[in-house]
């Protein structure tokens, strides 16, 4: 393209970028690996197993920090476990010859954060996680720490996105209330609509015969991240439904999948990210997965609003939430151009029109009554 536009990439301008030669593949993309307002990244043929985390700064290419901190080297190839409590450093398939106009962020699939692993993509001479500079040119790696199940990955398995924006995306607080009085974000009159959306925390379980979320076991078996309903919930979650005061004491040790109390939509010209963590409300986080697509949500595309699902992690202290808790902010950003597909019925998208939901791996859950 003679010059690239402003705002969040739709299909068609990721497409646009590929055949530009700015998305490089070590092999061709996968039919649905783009999605409405992002890239799936998949993971190459090896991972390193690192001491720690790290940055490699402005002086450093990422291969040359794993060289200094690799322990070993896995091949993934025919697939491997990925045990928690260790940090991995896997190159991606795809590398970036950027436009200088255009950047990228990115962030955990929904499905990756449901299972608790922490994943971040890294560049070189970042200064930063998950921020890919504008004009970047070079290879991608995906820092992968599996925090609760033990994970079975291989070659071309996802479990991050990117997204491409091009200049300043995110909306005014004014641009957040026109959009609001345009098309509703938010299914529930007493929210108010400022910068952003306020979300809250559902802990009375209406419509689910109580349940209000799901808390992890530990030394469970493997999860085998490229297989859908494929496990029984109880073998790796203990169900929690509502007690008499409506609230939970979450334990630091421990993690949650809950949900919001407010249904949210998404209009199609549009993208949105929940904050991962917001210290005004509280010290937890409440978010690892945070695009939400366009259209999620959106009655057009079959959601008729739709719930966040968050996965939650309280921090160093024991702390209790209150049914109606405020729990985050849903930040809407404008797209370059409406996109040529829609999250949900254009995909037949896992998680839309969705209350409380756990990952695609396991098997559906009906609380008895």
């Amino acid at each position: 393209m003679p010059s690239w536009p402003d705002g969040i990439y739709s299909t068609q301008l990721i497409e646009h970028l590929r055949a530009a030669g700015s998305i490089l593949v070590d092999s061709p993309l996968d039919g649905d690996q783009i999605q409405p307002a992002s890239l799936d990244m998949r993971l190459g043929s090896k991972a390193y197993r690192v001491r720690s985390s790290f940055l490699p700064g402005p002086d450093h290419t990422v291969a040359r920090r794993i060289d200094e901190l690799k322990l070993h080297e896995i091949d993934l190839r025919n697939g491997a476990v990925l045990e928690r409590g260790c940090v991995y450093l896997v190159p991606l398939l795809e590398s970036f010859d950027l436009p200088d106009t255009v950047g990228a962020s990115a962030n955990p699939k929904s499905s990756t954060g449901r299972l608790d692993i922490f994943t971040r993509v890294i560049c070189d001479n970042a200064r930063s996680f998950d921020s890919v500079p504008d004009g970047y040119s070079g290879p991608l790696y995906l820092e992968v720490s599996p925090r609760t199940f033990p994970v079975l990955v291989r070659t071309g398995s996802r479990l991050t996105q990117v997204r491409f924006r091009k200049g300043a995306t995110r909306l005014s607080i004014e641009e957040h209330k026109q959009l609001h009085a345009e098309e509703p974000l938010v299914f529930d009159p007493n929210i108010e609509v400022a910068n952003g959306v306020s979300l809250s925390i559902d802990l009375k379980g209406d419509g689910r015969n109580g349940l209000i979320g799901f808390r992890s076991k530990r030394h469970t078996a493997v999860v085998d991240v490229d297989k859908k309903n494929a496990l029984d919930v109880r073998d790796f979650w203990d169900p929690m439904f509502r007690g008499k005061r409506a609230d939970l004491i979450l334990d630091p040790d421990e993690f949650y999948i809950l949900v919001s109390r407010e249904s949210v939509c998404v209009p199609p010209e549009f993208a949105a990210e929940m904050l991962p963590f917001d210290h005004t409300v509280g010290e937890f986080r409440v978010h690892y997965a945070g695009f939400f697509d366009p259209g999620f949500g959106y009655d057009a595309a079959g959601g008729a609003g739709s719930r966040a699902v968050l996965e939650v992690r309280s921090h160093e202290v024991p702390f209790m939430l209150d049914h109606g808790q405020t729990i985050g902010r849903l930040l809407y950003e404008r797209m370059a151009e409406r996109p040529g597909m829609l999250y949900g019925s254009d995909l037949g998208s896992n998680y839309q029109a969705q209350t409380l939901k756990l990952s695609k791996h396991f098997k559906e859950f009906e609380p008895q009554g």
